[in-house]
């Protein structure tokens, strides 16, 4: 059986370096065999690519595909705190709030972006528990924001 980072080469994604925190706290905290990540956004090389409410000025493609650039920034962050990702024995819950437009109901689709990439990656360990969350705006308009906790070694 691969690792997750052999299945993340096999995949052609490189792990990014952790997004640093942009006010007071910290990329994951761990309490026992648990490891907390904070909310993770579509951050890529320091910038955002996209902005703006999903199914308004973002469609729910896209916000899918920005859902999993969230939860590849979880992963690095996971990985920072544990060192190798061999040491996962699950993703337990994931969590991800959509910037949704008013009419808006397919949150749980978007967040399929992050919950995808994490079975891609961790297999079996990568299913999880999950809320998907609409909410009115998210820290610098960004469409989507993902959070996990996971089980450790």
């Amino acid at each position: 059986m691969s690792t997750p980072e052999e299945r993340m080469r096999e995949m052609g994604i490189d792990l990014p370096d952790v997004v640093p925190p942009v006010a007071s706290y910290v990329p994951t905290a761990r309490t026992g065999s648990l490891v907390y990540t904070a909310g993770q956004v579509p951050m890529v090389k320091g910038e955002l690519g996209v902005t703006g409410k999903v199914g308004a000025e973002v469609s729910p493609e896209e916000a899918a595909k920005q859902a999993r650039i969230c939860a590849l920034n979880a992963i690095a962050a996971l990985k920072a705190e544990v060192g190798e990702l061999s040491r996962v024995v699950r993703i337990v819950k994931v969590v991800g709030f959509v910037a949704s437009a008013p009419d808006f109901y397919g949150q749980p689709q978007v967040v399929n972006g992050a919950s995808d990439l994490l079975a891609e990656v961790f297999g079996d360990a990568g299913k999880h528990a999950r809320s998907a969350v609409g909410v009115a705006v998210l820290p610098h308009d960004v469409p989507v924001e993902v959070e996990l906790i996971a089980e450790v070694q």
